[in-house]
């Protein structure tokens, strides 16, 4: 296998794994509908630094230990099923907080004037946090990256170019869609559809947390 024909293989695998719908796309579209495109890249930015983290970590062998840590694996996925169930809790509080259209003087509602006063810093962090307490990616890089060395091509290095890969073809996903949902906004503004996309972004990240949860115990 040639180094092109391994980055253009790996790429295709990945999209797929990209657009499949799961939480990084739902809060991002949570946050380009309640607070606007820059929280939404903000978020998108967070994600994307947890998933080079994972691609590093898989690259140099460090996320090995998970596969052969069954304890270590639970551990990590039960911490990201608690955190997906807090934030579902937190969006379904907050759908239920709004003050109708009252708006803030300046025709602004007044709850999209609270969201909107989220400190970029926490709503990166959240998007980190939500990627790195996701083991599963970490263990699609460490089962699929081995798939796709190239002989002569130093493995470490090998990892970090497919993580490169893999995060562009995320960068274009979320591109996409925080410019659809920007779009169409106009169409869904107002508190009572962004109590809604709330508690759909919630009960998805809840459905998400709860899964998991009911994963390990089996397991």
């Amino acid at each position: 296998m040639t180094l092109q024909n391994s980055l253009l293989g790996f790429a295709a695998l990945a999209a797929l794994i990209t657009v499949i719908p799961g939480t990084d796309t739902a809060l991002v579209l949570r946050y380009t509908l309640s607070q606007g495109r820059r929280h939404a890249y903000i978020a998108a930015l967070g994600m994307i630094s947890g998933a080079f983290v994972w691609g590093v970590a898989a690259a140099t062998g460090v996320s090995a230990l998970l596969t052969v840590s069954t304890v270590a694996y639970d551990a990590l996925r039960l911490a990201g099923a608690v955190y997906m169930v807090w934030l579902a809790f937190g969006l379904w509080r907050a759908s239920f907080r709004r003050p109708g259209t009252a708006d803030d003087g300046g025709g602004t509602p007044l709850a999209a004037a609270r969201l909107g006063n989220e400190p970029l810093g926490r709503t990166w962090a959240k998007g980190l946090v939500s990627n790195l307490l996701n083991p599963k990616y970490g263990m699609f890089c460490i089962a699929v990256i081995p798939q796709f060395l190239v002989p002569g091509v130093p493995a470490v290095w090998m990892g970090l170019m497919l993580t490169v890969v893999s995060n562009i073809e995320a960068v274009m996903w979320f591109v996409a869609i925080v410019g659809a949902a920007h779009f169409f906004r106009k169409w869904l503004e107002g508190p009572k559809f962004r109590t809604w996309i709330d508690r759909i972004t919630g009960t998805v990240l809840g459905a998400f947390g709860v899964a998991a949860v009911l994963e390990t115990r089996v397991a």
